[in-house]
């Protein structure tokens, strides 16, 4: 036990790399400064990783880590009350060893890590996640942890209101990526409109998703980005380049990491521009922030308004009801369950034969037919699964509906099961509890049905994940992500949703 008599004392947490690992400390800052409030909180870390750490909402100073004994100095010098130990290597603990400065250290288990990869020798050590190791560490001290990982708060720091002119802003949000990706930037641009209610804000976006946007009824205009289908790439780089240009933006909020969209905000002369610092084209940006595959993919989003807003929680916006598009069936049908089974990467799809058996269940539960979607490129792939299904037991609009006629459709349903795509995030944006099956994809990286009430189905296996988006064939050619994938898991997560 290290008694710390101080009414605010100074810390000095080590973790000197790497920059996930210091994205996991913030619950450690954060649980000293619900101990301490007005306590002096440092971080030890390597010098690349100062520019991350400076946007801690927590961190007073970080101090490089530039060799043992300029680090041994700062360390003695720094007036600290305590050392806590995060990153324990051989090199920490001789820090540990040589200051003058209590010291308290997370439990590594090296030696349980090196013989469970090496011999596949089991642990009970290695059941914690690394977030509670490093909790532990604070019980010496007296602290009680905070309970919860890295959230939206933890990385805010950095204002760029400054750098806006006098009068209405004008704001542009450049996110040309896939729909799923589109639908979970909603809440960033719904954030955007409650900070700067007098702004208005420009979406760019690709003419297939430009419906998500406009139903939201958040963007001001839409300027549609048609680099898939223009007869010259280039001639339409240059085309959306003058047209931002024109539009005298202020500021530009990039999601997008491709270097094409760092570059377009550049070259149209738009003062402010921020993306994420793991971006291909950062930089271009004036300013990042950091990137981390611990938040989900709507929350790292958000986290883009941290150099312009203070509190960047935000939820779904609702998604406006298209009378235009109302769903082709009614309540008498007793179409509460949908599936969305095809996949523009073959490794994200089910068995077709375990698609049809869901359906068929989903039907008997429900007592109705299942509502069936996908694009025109899918309509092969969901006609053999509703072959196999039975036609009576599924209504497939496979390819005939808009994007809003698939909002629409989507919308009364009571649970939607999906691969790990655009029309799940439409589900959990809609309020419809969404199941998504995931093989080649993970959880971790960001991309679940993001609210309550939504669930994971997947196996855990090492090999996953293989690819971010999926890939053509599976790389180690068994396809047990999703072969071992079982109906009984499937309908158990969905069934939960649907009355009895």
């Amino acid at each position: 036990m290290v008694e710390i008599k101080k009414a605010n004392p100074r810390i000095l947490v080590i973790r000197l790399s790497s920059l996930g690992d210091i994205i996991l400390t913030a619950p450690v800052f954060r649980s000293l400064r619900a101990r301490w409030h007005r306590s002096r909180l440092d971080i030890l870390v390597k010098p690349q990783f100062l520019d991350a750490v400076s946007k801690s909402a927590f961190i007073d100073s970080a101090v490089p880590f530039r060799g043992f004994f300029s680090a041994l100095r700062a360390i003695n010098s720094g007036g600290y009350d305590a050392v806590i130990d995060l990153h324990d290597t051989p090199r920490s603990r001789l820090l540990s060893l040589f200051s003058r400065v209590p010291v308290v250290r997370y439990r590594k288990d090296s030696l349980a890590r090196r013989l469970f990869v090496n011999f596949r020798v089991p642990s009970p050590a290695l059941e914690k996640h690394t977030l509670d190791r490093y909790l532990e560490a604070l019980r010496p001290l007296g602290v009680e942890p905070v309970r919860g990982g890295p959230e939206l708060g933890d990385w805010t720091r950095g204002p760029a209101r400054e750098a806006f002119k006098p009068g209405p802003l004008k704001l542009c949000l450049l996110q040309t990526a896939f729909l799923g990706d589109c639908v979970l930037t909603l809440p960033l641009l719904k954030k955007l409109k409650e900070a700067f209610p007098g702004a208005a804000v420009c979406v760019v976006t690709r003419p297939e998703t430009a419906g998500i946007f406009a139903a939201s009824g958040l963007a001001d205009s839409i300027l549609e980005d048609r680099k898939k289908t223009a007869p010259s790439g280039l001639a339409e780089f240059r085309r959306l380049t003058a047209e931002l240009r024109a539009g005298g933006f202020d500021a530009a909020i990039i999601p997008h990491r491709s270097l094409r969209s760092a570059l377009m905000a550049r070259l149209a002369g738009i003062p402010v521009r921020v993306g994420f610092s793991s971006s291909a084209g950062s930089l271009l940006l004036t300013h990042k922030v950091p990137f981390s595959w611990l938040l989900h993919d709507v929350e790292r989003n958000l986290a883009l308004l941290s150099p312009l807003v203070k509190n960047l929680k935000s939820a779904f916006p609702g998604l406006r009801q298209d009378a235009a598009a109302a769903p082709p069936f009614s309540a008498a049908d007793k179409v509460r369950a949908g599936v969305n089974a095809g996949s523009a990467w073959p490794t994200k799809r089910w068995p077709a034969a375990s698609w049809a058996r869901l359906i068929r269940r989903l039907a008997a539960r429900s007592g109705g037919r299942v509502l069936m979607v996908g694009g025109p490129s899918e309509a092969g792939w969901n006609a053999e699964i509703e072959r196999l299904a039975g036609p009576e037991n599924c209504l497939n609009l496979t390819g005939k509906t808009s994007m809003a006629g698939l909002m629409e459709a989507i919308r009364p349903l009571k649970v939607f099961v999906s691969n790990d795509s655009g029309p799940m995030h439409i589900a959990a944006a809609l309020g419809v509890p969404a199941v998504g099956v995931f093989g080649p994809t993970t959880r971790e990286l960001g991309f679940f049905p993001y609210g309550p009430g939504n669930a994971v189905v997947e196996t855990p296996l090492a090999c996953r994940p293989c690819a971010l988006h999926g890939s053509r064939s599976c790389p180690r050619g068994h396809f047990l992500c999703m072969r071992l994938l079982t109906v009984d898991e499937v309908f158990s997560a969905a069934a939960a949703s649907l009355p009895k």
